[in-house]
């Protein structure tokens, strides 16, 4: 597939982000616990302290998975919803691809579980810093409070296609995507 082709697939595809997703948002079923299940900060589920091995059960899951107004990660069903252990975000984005879009940059990321969006005003990426390393941690939203981790080779592609520009004395790093400029934090 040529290049140009495939870019017009990855931004189709971003475009029709969370389109088939269960309307989980909607549902308010009683909360009816907790279930032993931790997403890792590398994007694995576990379940009873075992590694779910099968993708699709994973991709199954996360298309159910909310994040509610008090923080927690929850599954959902019209009937139930439990609430899930989340280390640091509940997926990872391992791949981002530039594309353009009418003379605009365009960054599309895609997510250990298949999600695949464009970033920009609907799905910001934000960095956060740790305050005793200095080390930055870069995600993107990817759906309603649903946040990807964006793992090492990613960001550091993103530090290399970024702009510096002088704030307060700092050569500081962004990026742009569909409009938008993304403070990925200073070049030191």
């Amino acid at each position: 597939m040529p290049a140009d082709d495939m870019m017009q697939s990855l931004l189709k595809a971003a475009e029709s982000a969370g389109d088939g997703l269960p309307p989980v948002e909607k549902w308010n079923p009683e909360h009816c616990g907790t279930m032993d299940l931790v997403i890792r900060r590398d994007g694995s589920w576990w379940h009873e302290g075992r590694r779910i091995t099968r993708d699709r059960l994973v991709r199954l899951f996360a298309r159910i998975l909310r994040k509610d107004d008090d923080g927690v990660h929850y599954l959902v069903t019209p009937v139930e919803k439990q609430a899930v252990k989340v280390e640091t975000a509940p997926f990872v984005a391992i791949r981002v691809d530039r594309a353009e879009e009418n003379g605009e940059p365009v960054l599309v990321f895609t997510s250990n579980v298949g999600d695949v969006v464009a970033a920009g005003p609907d799905h910001p990426i934000r960095v956060e810093t740790d305050p005793d390393t200095g080390e930055p941690e870069p995600f993107i939203l990817i759906r309603s409070r649903l946040e990807a981790l964006i793992n090492r080779p990613s960001f550091y592609e993103l530090v290399e296609a970024a702009d510096v520009r002088e704030e307060g004395g700092k050569r500081v790093l962004y990026v742009r995507s569909r409009g938008v400029d993304f403070r990925l934090g200073t070049a030191e």
